[in-house]
């Protein structure tokens, strides 16, 4: 857990973090509590570097077709 934390540190993960900080701090501020919420979501995200499907959630599998692909003709 110590390693998910401290490795893999880019630009854009600081980014989130940094968004993630203002937007809790904003809803401090402002007293809302989704608006706080969303901000410890972003954080967390963050910090733990998971995106919204989890990790390597979004893959999409490939269609393989186990039939050969059919002859085409053509007329003029």
């Amino acid at each position: 857990m110590k390693q998910l934390i401290l490795n893999n540190w880019n630009i854009f993960r600081f980014l989130r973090l940094i968004v993630g900080v203002a937007i809790v701090v904003e809803g401090a501020i402002s007293k809302d509590i989704l608006f706080g919420i969303a901000g410890i979501l972003i954080t967390a995200m963050a910090v733990f570097n998971i995106g919204c499907c989890g990790q390597a959630g979004c893959g999409i599998p490939a269609k393989r077709d186990s039939q050969p692909p059919k002859d085409m003709t053509y007329q003029d």
